[in-house]
């Protein structure tokens, strides 16, 4: 579980998040993160979110965003919010480290997705690009399908397929949770 004040970090993607608040302090409300971005990070795929808001304030460095048809470089003041079910991404634009806070809007299953994909990246179980293999993901899909989306294929498709795919992932042993086998660094 993700407490307060807590980092954890994606050596794939080059992310680190600092929970400022968690669900559990905002009542679900909200999720507040801080991101830190190496010169090469990126997020690991563009994906949008059904019913939730993410609002982001860059702090230092520059961010590329694309968000629906819409590409930005953003510095330092600059903010965007992305509204649910757009379709988005973001990465590091600059030479030097980037950070923003981001605030996800209601919280969702946010935190337990990011301890499960950062867990995943850590112990060498994703791809160059941050993703599980298509089982492992499937199942994981499936679990937060109200939380996160991919952005081109419909819906109801995405439903159907992850209907047949997650339960042939729950049987070569994957789980909708997975935490990294080292413990995760805490501020």
């Amino acid at each position: 579980m993700i407490r307060t004040g807590q980092k954890v970090e994606n050596p794939v993607t080059g992310e680190e998040l600092i929970f400022h608040k968690t669900s559990r302090d905002t009542g679900g409300e909200y999720v507040l993160v801080e991101t830190i971005l190496r010169p090469d990070a990126f997020v690991a795929a563009a994906h949008s979110h059904p019913y939730q808001s993410e609002s982001f304030q860059v702090l230092e460095g520059r961010v590329g965003f694309k968000a629906g048809r819409k590409k930005v470089e953003l510095g330092p003041g600059d903010a965007v919010t992305v509204l649910p079910r757009t379709a988005h991404k973001f990465w590091n634009a600059g030479d030097g480290p980037a950070r923003f806070t981001c605030e996800i809007r209601p919280a969702g299953a946010f935190e337990q997705l990011i301890e499960t994909m950062f867990g995943l990246a850590a112990d060498g179980k994703t791809s160059k690009k941050g993703m599980p293999n298509p089982l492992r993901l499937a199942v994981i899909a499936r679990h937060h399908f109200d939380d996160v989306r991919l952005p081109l294929i419909p819906h109801l498709l995405q439903r159907a397929a992850l209907a047949m795919g997650a339960p042939i992932g729950k049987a070569f042993g994957y789980r909708e949770k997975y935490e990294a086998s080292a413990e995760p660094a805490v501020a």
